[in-house]
């Protein structure tokens, strides 16, 4: 599956009001300025539009609409083809001058038509971000674009590098690993410990319902859930993993120490036109038990985002090994 990370280097002009967690804001605005740049017939609503099933705007914010996933996937909801990375500071205003980045993960084709979410960002901070600060909103410009810190755009030149290396993920597991990690199942033998961190709020749905746990088989299905769809939908088809085993060996490894809190937050929808309340797990827990074979599928969870929510930045993970 193609995969890409971009980090947009932007600068506010004016100051700017932001939320705590900026994921929705970044979000609706991303959306609102990449219609205005792809949008051709400027309808209301997409599912009236006949470009519909070839519109940019349409496959990456209205997904299941523009992209059916194929024969015999097993995908209830069609995963986006994006995450977006905000500011994680909880900072509420920032000064014109301020600096800070963005970063968009892309999934799949869409990181071949990179040059329209550049100019989507760049009209984005015309149209500016955040609350209203006498009657105008904060405007930024999106100084530089960044793969693996080189730069391939940068706005005083107007100038993008072509032909952009883009990644290809693999999952490999006749050879014991994924993306190229070297961890092997040859280190399940042995107990060990891994740390996971949530960077940005977890939302996960265990048993139909939201839940605060988070037993180590019940990260194992979300991260597996995760990379199946997305690979499905957007990859070279379903992984060929052992989903069975891998749950049912997960179940053995215990938690040792929970960290783990609800965080309750609230967005407003633009579509819906009212707030709407959401929450998330952050904080950290540690597990120990026979962790070799589940590593490279927790590092690939780290860039590619677990739960729900995921195109606001929600569920960012972290795992660190001791030593």
């Amino acid at each position: 599956m193609l995969y890409g990370k971009y980090d947009f280097t932007c600068e506010l002009i004016r100051d700017a009001l932001m939320p705590p967690y900026k994921g929705s804001m970044f979000r609706g605005a991303f959306g609102v300025a990449l219609k205005r740049v792809v949008c051709a017939l400027k309808l209301n609503e997409c599912k009236d539009c006949l470009l519909r099933n070839r519109c940019l705007y349409c496959l990456v914010f209205e997904t299941p609409m523009a992209t059916q996933p194929p024969a015999g996937v097993r995908v209830s909801d069609t995963p986006h083809p994006f995450v977006i990375r905000p500011p994680v500071e909880e900072n509420t205003h920032y000064p014109a001058g301020t600096g800070f980045t963005c970063s968009l993960l892309l999934f799949g084709e869409v990181n071949r038509k990179l040059p329209y979410f550049i100019y989507a960002f760049d009209r984005m901070g015309e149209i500016g971000i955040g609350k209203r600060i006498d009657g105008r909103r904060g405007a930024f410009v999106l100084r530089e674009v960044h793969v693996d810190g080189k730069i391939v755009y940068e706005c005083q030149s107007a100038t993008l590098v072509q032909d952009q290396p883009i990644e290809d993920l693999l999952v490999t597991p006749a050879h014991g690993r994924l993306d190229g990690h070297t961890e092997n199942r040859s280190e399940a033998a042995g107990d060990s410990s891994v740390t996971l961190t949530l960077e940005t709020p977890l939302r996960l749905k265990f048993e139909n319902s939201l839940t605060a746990q988070l037993p180590f088989h019940v990260l194992v299905r979300a991260v597996l859930r995760r990379i199946s769809s997305l690979f499905q939908t957007y990859g070279q088809g379903e992984p060929e993993l052992d989903y069975k085993g891998l749950v049912q060996r997960a179940a053995a490894v215990k938690t040792v120490d929970n960290r783990l809190r609800w965080l309750d937050w609230r967005r407003y929808s633009n579509r819906q036109e009212r707030e709407m309340f959401m929450g998330g797990m952050t904080g950290e827990a540690v597990y120990r038990g026979k962790l070799g074979e589940y590593l490279p599928l927790l590092r690939l969870g780290e860039r590619l985002h677990v739960g729900k929510q995921t195109t606001f930045g929600l569920g960012r993970i972290r795992v660190e090994v001791p030593g």
